[in-house]
Parts: structure tokens; C-alpha cells; sequence
């Protein structure tokens, strides 16, 4: 693994002539500070360790069995290979611009400042509403959770109350809270990961009671490519929920107390645990369990979990009971990273006057209150919905969203970034001059990566909506995949439409607001760090602390 790409190769020390000043420090000069500040919560030790766990959840646990009985191994790993690719091109791109401008509302600022206003509003807006219906499939899947061990004896009412009792707790305390709980729950989640890639390659070998050595069989035995370029595109979109959408570290980066070290390293070391840790898990998945199996379809619950019925059918005790634990404390993870983001992605909004700036006011403890409390309120009604009888239908509809919205977003992050490139050369700019500046890895090779594989999901959108499988084509199935979509483009062109926004001029665009200049302090740390050896940089990005 190369590390060296990090850090300039050679970098003289930098001799500092004035003290650091902590306040400048501690708070984010943002755009005038007119609607208040937020605080840079997120050390590099939150940042690395929260980077390492995020997006583990229900997608990879149990989400990956749905992708092996609808696509079949062979599909499946090019599908889960190709969105994890993604992961690079997302990051590459997005941290170019994150580093020089770390804003909180991130790409949508970008879009606004480099792009056009209609872009960011319609992108901004469906991702705000695509975040809190992820809240509300999480409480979903919290109550399935939590039924595993009470057994129908807990109402569904009282396990959305907790649910949110918990989440609500967590956004009245000071940043820090939140920062602590991402960084606890995402060691559980590392652990897990790691125990299941353990006892995954010992089942394999053949351990367990009931266990036998794995040739591949399935893959001799049972269709490799299932349901052919359809079952593919079911695959793909699976995938696309269970690596997530990267959107998170960019904006956690915005309040990181060094977002030029934290999201440098976070930008080289998720790619690597997505690509490995993802695939093995994915591969181990496809030897242990056979497409057929109707377990997997047999609900959304951890009994479908491939994982699970490799454990069953080995006759591994415990470790199921282990693993609903760790998904507990997953879920309650993404939910809280769900509401995180959509109160930050519509205080960015309401900062840049795309909806009435009154939501974009920062209380003292650096919290976006207005923004959190109607995120809040919304979140609470979805994840009611669960309890009407037909809640689930129009909760499935909001669910389309989010999928969609990660690889149309990624559109948008893509084409920032080439206006972004644009301005600064028409500017003149020498931003990738100055000390430790950091670019994208041969760029424009990340963005446009990440234009042409977000094509190919739109296009599995519709392939996965008219195809869907069993009896054939309906409307109704074929609106819930494009929704997302129809909802993006058609907010953009609304806006468009009302206001006749005009398209961001490079020789004019904002290459100053929020522009983030390294501090006295960040300078000692990217000093110390580039005269550290090969060795010790690859440990900072193994270790778990």
C-alpha cells in the first residue's frame, strides 16, 4: 500500500511565526459566520476510526443475501466489485474539494458556488428528504433486531419510542456527544466485521459441528450469472445501499479539527476497506451459502443474514446472538449519521438562500438547531408511519430514494469538480501550490469514473424497474425505482424554471468563501508526520485508537 502519496515527498519543515490562536482553531470560519458557527468536533483519531466503520450495516450483513438469490455469485461479485470502486472515485473527487473548502453542507455548497443553484437545491433537497426516510427504515429494522431476542412481546410502538428516544438524546448534546457514540459504534462494528471474515474463512475450511470443506461448489452447481444483465442490475443497486453513500466523511470533514490530514488519510484508507474487507466478505458469502437457499428472501430480519444461516448450517452456536448485538448498535449508527446529515445538508441550503435562510441559524454549542429540529420532526413522522396500516407502502416509496439519490449525487460531485478544476485555472488560482496542498490522484480520471458508472446504475434503475422478476412488468414497481430520480431532476428544473438561474461563470465563481488556510498547529502535525518512516505511517492507518 502506498502511503507516500499522503505528504509531499519532500518537505522542509516550516518555521511558524506566530502562536496559534485556540479560538481560531476550535471554530469554522464559515462563509461571514453570519447565521453562527459550528465547532470542529471531529479529532483525526474520530475521523480515521468513524471513516474505518462507516456505512457497516443491514447492506453488507444482510443485504448481500437479496444480491445472491436475485443475481447469483458471479453477478454479484462484479456488481459489489464495481460500486466499491466507486468508493475511490467518490473520495478522490470529493476530498479535493473538501480539503481546500470544508463547508458542512459540502457537495451541495460546491454545486451551488462552482455548478448552479437549481443543481444544488434539487440535489440538496432530495438527499435531505432520502437521509430522514433512512431513519425510519432503520427503526424499522431496529424493531426486527430487537424482536429477536423479545419475541413479539415488545409492541412496535414502544420500540420506535426507544428508537428515537435514543437518537433525540444524542442531538441535545454538544457535538462531541455525537462525535464519541460514531467513534464507539464504529469499533463494534470494525470488530464485527472482523470476527465474521475470521469464522467465515474457518467455515470454509470446514469448521463447526455440522461443518465440511467449501470447493465452490456453488459455483459449479448453480447458475453463476442468475437472472442475466437483470439479475445484475438488482445486484448493482444492492450494492449501492450496502457500500453507501461516502457523502458522510466529506461533511464530517467539515467539522474536523484538521480536515487536511483527516480527510487526506480517511480518502486513502476507506477505499482500502471497502475493496478488501467488502469483497472478502462477498466472496466468503458466495462459497458458504448457495443462491437458492429461501432463507435469504425469507425477510429482512438477521435470520436471512447469509452470514447467519452459514453459522446455522455449521452449527455454530452464540456468535448470532453476537452479531444482532453488534447490528443493534449499527443501525442506531446510521440513524444518528442520517439525521447528522440532512440537518447539515439543510442548514447549507438555508445558508445559501435556496430556501429561507431563518433554518440556517448555529446555536453556541455549534449546532444547526433550526435544521436539526425540523430533521427531527420529519424523521419522527416517517418512522411513525410504521404503526398505520398502509405506512409501509408509502414508506417503501420514500425508500427508493435513497438509493437513487447516491449515484445521481455522485453525478453532481462529479461535474463540481470539473467546474471546480475550471475556476481555479481561469483564475488563476495556486491553491495546489501552497504547502501540503493535496489533489486528486490522477485527475480527471476520478470524476469521470464516477460519471460513467453512475450512468450505468441510472440505467440499472430502469432495467431493475421494468424487469423486476416474477410476474413481469408494473407501473407501479417500475415509479418506486425511478422516483428518486424523477424527484431530483424535476425539484432542479422547478427551480430552474422559477428563479432562471444562470450557470456559474469559472472566471468569477466563489474560490474564496470558507477557503480553509492551514493553522499553525495543523502545520507542526503535517510536519511531524512527513519525516515519519514508511513503517509508522502504515501504522496510523491500521490502528484502532
Amino acid at each position: 500500500m502506498s502511503i507516500q502519496g499522503d505528504l509531499p515527498k519532500k518537505q522542509e519543515p516550516i518555521e511558524l511565526q506566530q502562536p496559534l490562536d485556540v479560538q481560531e482553531a476550535e471554530i469554522i470560519e464559515y462563509n461571514e459566520d453570519r447565521n453562527g458557527q459550528f465547532h470542529r468536533s471531529f479529532s483525526p483519531r474520530h475521523v480515521h476510526i468513524i471513516s474505518l466503520g462507516s456505512n457497516i450495516g443491514s447492506g453488507i450483513l444482510i443485504g448481500t443475501g437479496q444480491a445472491l438469490s436475485l443475481a447469483g455469485p458471479g453477478n454479484m461479485v462484479i456488481a459489489y466489485a464495481l460500486v466499491c470502486s466507486m468508493v475511490w472515485a467518490v473520495l478522490q473527487t470529493l476530498s479535493e474539494m473538501t480539503i481546500a473548502f470544508p463547508t458542512p453542507g459540502n457537495y451541495i455548497d460546491y454545486a451551488e458556488r462552482w455548478v448552479d443553484s437549481s443543481l444544488a437545491f434539487g440535489a440538496g433537497f432530495a438527499e435531505w428528504l432520502a437521509w430522514i426516510a433512512t431513519v425510519g427504515a432503520e427503526a424499522t429494522f431496529f424493531n426486527v433486531l430487537i424482536q429477536y431476542w423479545a419475541r413479539g412481546n415488545l409492541p412496535l410502538a414502544a420500540s420506535l419510542a426507544i428508537f428515537l428516544a435514543v437518537n433525540s438524546v444524542l442531538f441535545l448534546l454538544p457535538n462531541k456527544a455525537f462525535a464519541w457514540f460514531e467513534y464507539v459504534t464504529s469499533l463494534i462494528k470494525i470488530t464485527l466485521l472482523l470476527i465474521i471474515i475470521t469464522v467465515s474463512l474457518a467455515m470454509v475450511c470446514g469448521a463447526g459441528p455440522r461443518g465440511y470443506v467449501h470447493h465452490g461448489e456453488y459455483w459449479k452447481d448453480l447458475p453463476v450469472f442468475k437472472n442475466g444483465f437483470t439479475g445484475f442490475a438488482h445486484a448493482a443497486l444492492l450494492a449501492s445501499w450496502a457500500v453507501g453513500d461516502q457523502i458522510f466523511i466529506g461533511i464530517m470533514g467539515g467539522e474536523a479539527q484538521s480536515p487536511r490530514f483527516s480527510l487526506g488519510h480517511a480518502t486513502k484508507l476507506v477505499p482500502f476497506r471497502v475493496n478488501i474487507i467488502y469483497m472478502l466478505c462477498v466472496m466468503f458469502i458466495t462459497l458458504l451459502v448457495p443462491s437458492n437457499d429461501d432463507r435469504l428472501m425469507g425477510g429482512s430480519g438477521v435470520t436471512a443474514s447469509p452470514f447467519i444461516i452459514a453459522l446455522n448450517d455449521a452449527g455454530i452456536p452464540v456468535l448470532p446472538h453476537i452479531m444482532n448485538a453488534a447490528m443493534i448498535a449499527s443501525v442506531m449508527a446510521i440513524s444518528a449519521e442520517s439525521i447528522y446529515l440532512s440537518s447539515r445538508i439543510l442548514r447549507t441550503m438555508a445558508h445559501k438562500r435556496l430556501i429561507p435562510e431563518v433554518f440556517a441559524k448555529v446555536d453556541d454549542a455549534g449546532r444547526p438547531r433550526w435544521a436539526l429540529l425540523i430533521t427531527c420532526a420529519v424523521a419522527v413522522l416517517l418512522t411513525f408511519m410504521n404503526l398505520s396500516s398502509g405506512g409501509s407502502k408509502a414508506f417503501t416509496w420514500l425508500i427508493s430514494i435513497s438509493s437513487a439519490c447516491y449515484f445521481v449525487n455522485w453525478i453532481v460531485i462529479s461535474i463540481s469538480s470539473w467546474q471546480f478544476r475550471r475556476a481555479l485555472k481561469a483564475q488563476n488560482d495556486n491553491l495546489f501550490s501552497q504547502p501540503y496542498a493535496w489533489k486528486s490522484s490522477l485527475w480527471p480520471l476520478a470524476p469521470t469514473w464516477l460519471f460513467v458508472i453512475s450512468l450505468l446504475l441510472i440505467a440499472c434503475c430502469f432495467i431493475a424497474g421494468i424487469n423486476p422478476g416474477g410476474d413481469g412488468f408494473d407501473a407501479t414497481n417500475f415509479f418506486q425505482y425511478i422516483f428518486g430520480l424523477l424527484l431530483i431532476f424535476g425539484f432542479t428544473a422547478i427551480h430552474k424554471a422559477i428563479y432562471r438561474t444562470p450557470l456559474r461563470n469559472p472566471k468569477t465563481a466563489d474560490c474564496v468563501t470558507g477557503r480553509h488556510e492551514l493553522s499553525a498547529e495543523e502545520l507542526i502535525e503535517l510536519d511531524t508526520y512527513s519525516r515519519l518512516s514508511r513503517w509508522r505511517r502504515f501504522l496510523t492507518y491500521v490502528q484502532l485508537w
